[in-house]
């Protein structure tokens, strides 16, 4: 199964493989940090902060194509503004760092065909 489509962001890019590399690049630099941000905001039970993280990361995947984990971080971010189903939140920082996992490895191959 794809997690990534890089089809939006070549559209945006008219095509110019230096600079779709260049977003997955910037990309792959910030997953790093997106995920153990949400761990430990998560861990801190500090659920402003785990919206907002939410709210950056998101902007993130959904350039790279990922819409149904952008919809899920939107959702999270809702959540955690109203402060509602906090059980919920562990399921949604999990899904985060295994896709983005799995994103990575195929960006990584993708940006070997660039």
């Amino acid at each position: 199964m794809a997690y990534t489509d890089l089809s939006y962001l070549k559209e945006i890019t008219g095509g110019e493989p230096s600079i779709v590399k260049e977003m997955v690049e910037m990309f792959l630099s910030q997953v790093d940090e997106f995920k153990e941000n949400l761990n430990k905001y998560l861990n801190d039970k500090n659920y402003a902060e785990l919206g907002k993280e939410a709210h950056k990361a998101k902007s993130s995947v959904l350039i790279v194509g990922m819409e149904d984990l952008g919809k899920n971080l939107k959702k999270l971010q809702l959540l955690t503004e109203e402060g509602a189903e906090i059980e919920t939140y562990p399921d949604y920082v999990k899904m985060f760092v295994e896709q983005c996992d799995a994103a990575v490895e195929e960006l990584n191959s993708e940006l070997e065909n660039l």
